[in-house]
Formats: C-alpha cells, structure tokens, sequence
C-alpha cells in the first residue's frame, strides 16, 4: 500500500485562545486533506507569542510531512507568522516586487490609499515561493525544508480556501503519491460507549491494520467510523464494508442510520416508508420532540402536531389524563406519561403517541423524583411502551437527552422491537 502522508494543522492568533473567533479554518483543511488521502495527524492553536509559534514549528516537523497554518500574517507588529517562519528557517525578508503590485493593485481597485504599512505584506521570506493571494493582501508562502511542506495562509477563512482549492492542494496530488481514505459513519442510539465497545470488542481486536475504528460519542447516541485505507477507493471502501458486514450482526439492532443521517431525520423515514404519522405531547421537553421532527422537510407526510401541556389542567382537559392519575402519582409519573401519550394519539388521530413527562431542573426535585427524573411513553395500536430516565442536573442536557430517548423508543416501536 501507498505510504501514509502526515499533516499538521498550525491555527495562530490570540482571538482563537481567547474564543472571540471559532476555529472553523482547522475543520475545513482537515476535511480536504482527508478527501485527498492525507491524514491529519494533529491540531494545534498557539496565540501570538513568539516561543510557542517556535515550539509548534518545531514539534510539526516531527510529525508531519505537511504542515499547513493560518494566520498571523497581517502587517502590523502582532502578526508574528512571517518573521518567524523567516527566523525558523534561517533566512531574511525581501520585497518581492510581483506581491507588491499584487498589494498595490487591490488597493486601487478599492480607491483607498497603500500605505508603508500595506507594503509591508509584499516582504517574504527569501526562502518561501510567493503564492499570489487574489481575494487578499497576505500572500501565501510556500516552503519546501527540513523534509516538509510547509504552507502559511491568512486566517480569514474565504483567503484561505481559495489558496487551499487554487494552490495547495493540487500542488500536494501532483508531489505526492497519496493513498485513498475511506470512511463510513455508524450511527447508533440505546447503547452507552463502554457497553457498546463491550459487545464488538472481539470484532475490534480482530481488525486489519489498513482499516480503523474510532468511537464519536455523543449525547444520547454514538458514531461509530471506519476508515480503510488503500491504494484506490474501490480497495478502500470494499475493505470497510467487508467489516461492517462482520460488525452489524453484533449491533444491528442499536444502528438506526449510516452516514450523516440524524435519528430524527431516520425516525421520519421509517414512518414515511410505512405511512405510518406520529403526535407528540411534551411536558418537560417543552415541544423540543416536535422542533425535531419538523425540522426536517416533508415532515408533514408524518408528523400530525404536538401538544405542550406544561399545566396539568391542559393535561386533563387537552388529553384526558385523569384527575386522579395526576392527584394520587403525579405529573412526572408512569401513569401520566402513559395516559398523555394514549390522549395524543386519539386526539391528533396519529399511529403513534409520543411522551415526555419530568423535572428537567435546576429547581423542582424531591427526594423521591430528584431534578432529571424524567417518564416517556410511546403509545401505539393495541399498547403502550415506557422508560424512566434518570438523567443530569443541567436542563438543557436533559431536554436533549429527553428528546433522543423519546425518538429511540419511538424507532422501537415501529420496528416492533423490544429495548
């Protein structure tokens, strides 16, 4: 097989430590360079000081073939980039005259004046290939020492694609002779990470050493991905499947989609593929069920409506739930969750009844229904499935948490499984 190439992704700036600005630069790169068979190896963000733009020159070269940074290239005295990679490398800057009138010739087309500071981002260092940057004023530098490549772009984020698509990496298929990596995206729901790895773990011993497993958890789910790595993409992809035809009998019951499929988006497929519709009737949720569902297009092939009945009152008079259920067991009870989802049901004149009852917090718990406590109910023609959940002190967890139980439970239903 075709060596591994190894990169490095190097985020400089103050604004990304201080998080004033998102690094969105690193996910992009990593993405492309994946999709060119290049195996980003390590991230890492270093503010504006002089020492640790060193250190991580320094530790990326041990690493990586490749080594591709973004920012710190303005032209006042904080942009540290260029005058370092000129000390790293031993070397002087010089004007190059083609950047100047690249610099000079952006100004003008703005009617603005080029001022001696503007001119400074013509000075490169004599060791770099100048990489014309058409939407901007920093140049890109090009450097092939120490046994890397070594790229400097700016940091804002449309300069930077449009030197990584132009430039870098053609630049890198034509150097290099990459492999294919290839991954598939398992995405699986009522299991815990441990459990999970539990139950394959003979399968995961087992693995080649061209094809890779990482779990992604998640809350309420995980991702499972396999890479396989090959010489061409049909090598690769053939590897992954021929293990994903060894796991799924494993697990087969908690994968609800592959790919980047989300489990509400995978919920309404099954309804649509079996005609089936879903209400929803959510207490403690607060409709964040039906939020979801509906916000995938289509999803009124599916999705009836939803009721929030936070008062009990409503979740007498909207949904029947008796008096007494509600007086003797409460609002976050079995019983309640159970008749709150038959009454949705009946009324939205759905298949499925679905149900959230519980005491998402910070305030409102007791002894014997502490903050977390949660009842959901997924009512059906001829029964009624329930779990009791016991979740965190953090509301909004527990409103997510909520939801992706509801939907899991929902899923088993339509697929007639027991949990």
């Amino acid at each position: 097989m075709k060596k591994e190439v190894r990169a490095e992704i190097i985020s400089i700036g103050d604004e990304l430590l201080y998080g004033q600005i998102q690094d969105t630069n690193s996910h992009w790169i990593s993405q492309e360079l994946t999709a060119i068979g290049v195996r980003v190896v390590r991230r890492t963000t270093v503010g504006d000081n002089r020492e640790a733009i060193l250190n991580a020159f320094a530790a990326a070269e041990v690493n990586a073939d490749i080594i591709l940074m973004t920012g710190g290239l303005g032209p006042t005295q904080d942009d540290l980039t260029k005058p370092l990679l000129a000390s790293y490398f031993e070397c002087d800057l010089e004007l190059v005259p083609e950047a100047l009138e690249s610099v000079k010739g952006f100004f003008e087309k703005r009617g603005r004046e080029l001022t001696e500071t503007n001119k400074l981002q013509a000075h490169l260092p004599t060791k770099c290939r100048y990489v014309p940057n058409e939407v901007g004023t920093a140049p890109g530098m090009w450097f092939e020492e120490r046994g890397c490549v070594w790229m400097s772009m700016p940091g804002v984020p449309h300069e930077m694609k449009k030197l990584m698509q132009d430039f870098v990496l053609p630049k890198l298929r034509e150097m290099f002779d990459l492999p294919v990596i290839f991954h598939q995206l398992i995405r699986t729901v009522g299991i815990g990470e441990s459990w999970l790895s539990d139950l394959i773990k003979d399968w995961e011993t087992a693995l080649p050493e061209h094809v890779k497993l990482a779990y992604l958890p998640s809350l309420g789910e995980v991702k499972l991905r396999l890479t396989g790595f090959a010489d061409d993409m049909e090598s690769a992809s053939s590897a992954v499947a021929g293990q994903l035809e060894l796991l799924k009998p494993q697990i087969e019951k908690y994968i609800y989609a592959y790919g980047n499929v989300p489990l509400h988006e995978a919920v309404g497929i099954l309804l649509k593929e079996k005609g089936q519709t879903v209400a929803t009737a959510e207490s403690c949720s607060g409709g964040y069920i039906a939020h979801l569902l509906t916000s995938i297009p289509g999803s009124s092939a599916y999705f009836n409506g939803g009721v929030i009945p936070y008062q009990n009152t409503l979740k007498e008079s909207l949904l029947g739930v008796s008096a007494t259920t509600l007086l003797t067991e409460g609002a976050v009870s079995e019983r309640t969750v159970i008749e709150m989802a038959h009454g949705v049901r009946e009324e939205l004149n759905a298949d499925y009844g679905l149900a959230s009852s519980g005491i998402a917090g910070p305030s409102g718990g007791t002894a014997e229904k502490p903050v977390g406590t949660v009842w959901i109910a997924c009512s059906y023609k001829g029964g009624v499935k329930t779990k009791l959940l016991k979740l965190t002190q953090d509301r909004s967890v527990n409103i997510h948490l909520t939801a992706i139980s509801a939907m899991s439970l929902l899923r088993t239903c339509i697929l007639g499984e027991t949990e």
